[in-house]
């Protein structure tokens, strides 16, 4: 729908949906302030009711194309009617359909009126298109699946274990605790937590950041070098992204309390960014029907994998007692592992910049094709 700037529309709306966990706050002093678990709930599920109400109006009449197909514009010369148009969702396929069908015609003096460059540009996209098995089996897939698990487990432990190492920062490794100490580390808790949920909006304000790197020169490279670009531009999304998440990991290793309020930034950064720039390299690489899909399954897979924060952070209440330094540095060691991303997509572009290179070189004509036998160039006269 948005063309050359679909990654920052989608960064936009990944940062809406990542925002909406300030409401959790909210929710937080509704309770607080005297209103029912179960009354919040009821309110919470009927709102969620909308989704309905929505998808009931904006269904769309016919399915929306990819930017590819919305692009592909052309002159049909009929006998008595001559239509100029820009065709889009079903319609496309019925009319590459009939236009394959007036190509079979031969001596049609009317083909001629038709380009049969773009039918050919046309035909070699859906004959390459990849199938679902072959887009989930991808070297791209794989890797983004192995930067996702690390990521999610990285920053849902953290919200799984932030009070308690809150906690820990106020009281230390101590045994007996005073009762005054318990209040200020209650007090603490609770205000760290809450200037967390709220800086949750940060998501909306910097998730499109992350779009605009993933959209940057889109508009003007040609249909050659714009799969190169979409590559560079994935490349540079995901190796800012896994830098923030090494010095949100560096910050966590430091036993500093105001310190963690920097520590909340980068892990609100973090976790709209990676989701942002996930979306758009799918997007980018992968055929526009297997998007959906292939989001699914890698949340699916990313969730299951994040349920490792349960025994991380029975852990570090057990043995550790409290002390989550040593799962912060096993988890900042495993986070280099996000690299391996942007390492194969460098390797892939590469590859694909030598392979339209070597295509865009004439063939090599040998130096006797453009001589006569008798070594006279052609147009030359002897004497």
């Amino acid at each position: 729908m948005f063309g050359s700037l679909r990654s920052t529309m989608m960064s936009l709306m990944i940062g809406s949906y990542a925002s909406s966990a300030i409401t959790f706050p909210a929710l937080k002093l509704i309770y607080e302030a005297g209103v029912s678990f179960m009354g919040i709930m009821l309110g919470w599920s009927s709102l969620a009711c909308l989704i309905f109400l929505n998808c009931l109006i904006n269904w769309p009449k016919e399915s929306i194309p990819s930017p590819e197909e919305s692009a592909y514009m052309k002159k049909v010369i009929l006998r008595t009617l001559a239509v100029d148009h820009k065709v889009t969702g079903d319609q496309f396929y019925t009319h590459v359909a009939t236009v394959g069908q007036r190509l079979s015609q031969k001596d049609d003096p009317e083909d001629k009126h038709l380009s049969k460059e773009d039918l050919s540009k046309a035909a070699k996209n859906r004959g390459s298109s990849a199938t679902f098995l072959q887009s989930a089996s991808s070297s791209i897939f794989l890797f983004s699946l192995i930067t996702m698990m690390m990521t999610q487990l990285r920053i849902i432990f953290f919200m799984a274990s932030m009070n308690k190492m809150i906690e820990y920062l106020v009281l230390g490794p101590q045994n007996n605790i005073p009762a005054d100490l318990k209040l200020q580390a209650e007090y603490t808790v609770g205000l760290y937590s809450s200037v967390f949920g709220v800086m949750q909006l940060l998501c909306l304000f910097t998730c499109p950041f992350i779009g605009f790197v993933m959209d940057w020169k889109m508009k003007e490279s040609d249909e050659e070098s714009k799969q190169v670009q979409k590559l560079t531009n994935a490349t540079r999304a995901f190796v800012f992204t896994n830098i923030l998440l090494i010095i949100f990991g560096v910050l966590c290793l430091i036993s500093n309390l105001p310190l963690q309020f920097l520590t909340f930034i980068f892990h609100t950064m973090v976790r709209g960014f990676i989701h942002s720039a996930c979306g758009g390299l799918y997007a980018a690489v992968f055929p526009s029907g297997h998007f959906g899909t292939l989001t699914g399954l890698q949340s699916l897979l990313s969730a299951i994998f994040a349920l490792l924060q349960e025994p991380l952070y029975t852990a570090m209440l057990g043995p550790l007692r409290g002390n989550g330094f040593w799962v912060n540095v096993g988890l900042l060691i495993f986070s280099f592992a996000g690299f391996a991303l942007p390492g194969y997509l460098q390797i892939y572009r590469l590859r694909l910049k030598a392979q339209m290179t070597k295509e865009k070189d004439p063939a090599p004509v040998l130096l006797e094709d453009l001589n006569h036998p008798n070594g006279v160039l052609e147009g030359e006269t002897t004497a």
